[in-house]
């Protein structure tokens, strides 16, 4: 094949113990509206549009640990958000259900792991 074809990223999807739960953490924090709303499936969509971000039930969920140690569930991405400020957004992200990591590598990104485990970065 000599042309490649067209592609396009869509969405990030986060497996999750319960779809609707972890959707409602981020709806909450990101402001974004839903548009899907399964049982076991919720899309959010970002009000000027771009990617979505994805929720799925998923059974066999395993928490993943951040960092890994030997034998530890790795996560296998993460979310950056850019944010306004640091202190104000962390403390918000908190009250929501967030929690900060024991392990914070640079000083002006703050990490955080979502209800299902999930890390995401926070950074101005």
């Amino acid at each position: 094949m000599s042309e490649r074809p067209r592609f396009s990223l869509t969405s990030t999807v986060l497996d999750a113990p319960s779809a609707q739960e972890l959707a409602g953490f981020y709806e909450r924090l990101l402001g974004w509206p839903r548009r899907e709303d399964e049982p076991e499936w919720v899309v959010l969509a970002p009000p000027d549009g771009g990617a979505t971000l994805a929720f799925q039930d998923e059974p066999a969920y395993v928490r993943p640990v951040w960092p890994a140690g030997p034998g530890d569930p790795p996560m296998m991405l993460h979310l950056d958000i850019k944010v306004d400020d640091l202190d104000t957004a962390s403390a918000y992200a908190v009250s929501l259900g967030a929690t900060v990591a024991d392990h914070q590598p640079q000083d002006d990104v703050r990490v955080h792991l979502d209800p299902a485990g999930h890390p995401f970065c926070l950074y101005l």
